[in-house]
């Protein structure tokens, strides 16, 4: 029994591993990490109830289906701006403002910052490829190159203050008071996070090395 509980570090293995190597996409990696809590909590450890199962599904419905809504409604905005020519105006406008390359990124991650603020990382990745993925074809800038500058900024969003979608989720699951990480938590965004996502965007050969390395 003692070495019961090595089993359930062994799902961070399963989920990271199987996405980081290859051998699985994010999805199926939490399918396998599904099967695998099931057969360890219920079989193994006999400590999973089924009333705890069937509300834990039930949970995980409503969070699915209400991101599923957000993206529906996404997709159909997205038609709709395209149809208007939103995204060209929103290019020329900002090309308006300056023409130099380092300005229009700067304004693009500030722009970014924000959305992550406000909206979780799918629905922000979704409506910066809409709205400012014309700009950055405008400016020349590689795709590869986009997608990194947004990721690492709807991050930096999700975990930055006021709004802090990811971060208050994160309190909420551990049920720690904002006094007690809000502090560490500005110090890595400060520090570690912000000097990323300047690089990030600056530094092109950081976020092209690894794709350069499949062509």
């Amino acid at each position: 029994m003692s070495r019961l509980p090595s089993l359930a570090i062994i799902m961070p293995v399963i989920v990271l591993g199987g996405i980081y190597s290859g051998i699985a996409t994010p999805t199926e990696a939490g399918a396998v990490a599904l099967i695998y809590t099931l057969i360890v909590g219920i079989i193994i450890y006999r400590s999973l109830p089924m009333q705890i199962l069937f509300n834990s599904t039930v949970e995980a419905a409503r969070l699915t289906g209400a991101i599923l809504m957000v993206l529906f409604f996404l997709f159909v905005m997205s038609r709709g701006m395209v149809l208007a020519k939103v995204p060209t105006q929103f290019a020329d406008l900002l090309l308006s403002i300056s023409d130099n390359k380092i300005v229009i990124l700067l304004l693009i991650n500030l722009l970014l910052l924000i959305m992550g603020m406000i909206i979780d990382d799918v629905s922000g990745g979704v409506l910066a490829a809409i709205i400012l993925l014309p700009v950055t074809q405008k400016i020349g800038l590689d795709p590869i190159h986009f997608a990194a500058i947004v990721g690492t900024n709807l991050g930096l969003g999700n975990i930055s203050p006021p709004c802090a979608p990811l971060l208050y989720m994160a309190g909420g699951v551990t049920r720690q008071p904002l006094s007690v990480y809000v502090g560490p938590t500005m110090k890595f965004l400060l520090l570690g996070h912000l000097p990323m996502v300047l690089i990030v965007t600056f530094v092109p050969p950081v976020a092209l090395f690894l794709p350069g390395l499949l062509d």
